[in-house]
């Protein structure tokens, strides 16, 4: 795929041919300051923050500027150490002069366009990176190792075309992602108040009751193994990951809320249907004088509740007893059910919203595979 004004042949370059290489240096996680004055970037940051394109600064330092290393706009920055080979291969780069870059940095300054570079190198280029760097609990990365690249580059001004094209629909993908992050703040914060009834649906009046959960629904784990669930199966398979399997059998034919009973997390999720369920994962179900899917954001706001009552030190876990004797505030029926119709319009915006992100990120996918030789 090309742009049809470009026709020239691309040319093959090693990378040392084209770029000089040096290290960024110091500033630990200590010497971040939140009221810094010089803008930094530290080489984790580019696994948990940082995208191909670094605009916009994260951390600041107060570290003397006379011992850093500061960036030119148009570096390219690859970590030179990291746990996997896969994760070190992540290339930035920065559009600013005078960014600290930390120790543990390999910089790269070109005359080629940088962005360019760093969409290049994080598709076409990762797996070749990741097979250059070495190491077994760490792993390193050495600028010797980056100048063996061989690239195939088109002249300036389609680097410049093509860079401004992917940059575009990662800001798209951007602004994508703030979109879900205010409707998640908008739920949490709408959950909250409604559940703490500082605010509520004006025909309503009567007074709330708490019930425990044993009372109103019955609460059973499942009898499966991780090993029975496989690949497209006919049934949803829940147990503790986030992750959804399938199943070739069902064990449940409810309208259900799903807690895994282990863990780090216990994240509810609500289902009606067919479903086999792990034998450390709690189904709630056969709803008494509750409306389902209210019990499900009742337990999605009081997640703090089910952190404190889960035991052991290396992996937690939810007891039984537990779920029975857990308090939930209860208004009339009709009350319950305006509230899960409520809350579920927002959730299901923002479900559309992240099949919007996913279409980005497929189509980002293929661009990077199409673009680029």
């Amino acid at each position: 795929m090309r742009f049809p004004e470009f026709t020239e042949e691309w040319e093959t370059k090693k990378l040392g041919d084209i770029a000089t290489f040096s290290k960024g240096k110091g500033i630990s996680k200590s010497d971040i300051e939140e009221n810094g004055i010089i803008e930094c970037i530290r080489y984790g940051e580019l696994y948990t923050h940082y995208r191909e394109v670094i605009n916009e600064i994260k951390s600041k330092t107060n570290v003397n500027t006379s011992t850093l290393v500061l960036s030119e706009m148009n570096d390219v920055i690859i970590p030179a150490s990291g746990e996997t080979t896969i994760d070190i291969a992540t290339a930035s780069c920065v559009l600013k002069s005078g960014i600290a870059l930390g120790g543990d940095l390999n910089i790269i300054k070109t005359k080629n366009n940088g962005i360019f570079l760093s969409y290049y190198l994080n598709s076409k280029k990762k797996m070749e990176i990741a097979n250059l760097a070495q190491g077994i609990s760490v792993v390193h990365l050495y600028s010797s190792q980056l100048a063996s690249l061989s690239l195939s580059l088109p002249k300036l001004n389609e680097q410049n075309r093509i860079s401004s094209f992917l940059a575009l629909l990662d800001e798209r993908i951007q602004t994508q992602n703030k979109i879900i992050e205010q409707l998640e703040t908008l739920i949490k914060g709408l959950s909250e108040k409604i559940y703490s009834q500082k605010i509520r649906f004006k025909k309503f009046t009567e007074k709330w009751e708490v019930k425990k959960l044993g009372e109103i629904s019955t609460i059973t784990t499942g009898s499966s193994n991780r090993e029975d669930s496989i690949l497209n199966g006919e049934y949803t398979f829940f147990d503790r990951s986030q992750d959804i399997r399938t199943s070739s059998r069902f064990l449940f034919d409810k309208e259900a809320v799903i807690v895994p009973g282990e863990g780090q997390e216990f994240i509810p999720k609500y289902f009606i249907g067919k479903f086999d369920l792990h034998q450390r994962t709690y189904a709630i179900f056969d709803f008494r004088g509750i409306n389902g899917k209210y019990l499900y954001y009742h337990l999605l706001n009081d997640d703090k509740y089910l952190q404190s009552k889960a035991v052991g030190s290396t992996v937690k876990s939810l007891r039984l007893p537990m779920f029975q004797s857990m308090p939930i505030k209860s208004p009339c029926l009709d009350e319950q059910t305006t509230i899960a119709n409520f809350l579920s319009v927002i959730e299901t915006k923002i479900q559309t919203e992240k099949n919007i992100l996913d279409k980005y990120h497929c189509q980002k996918q293929y661009l990077l595979q199409s673009l680029f030789i």
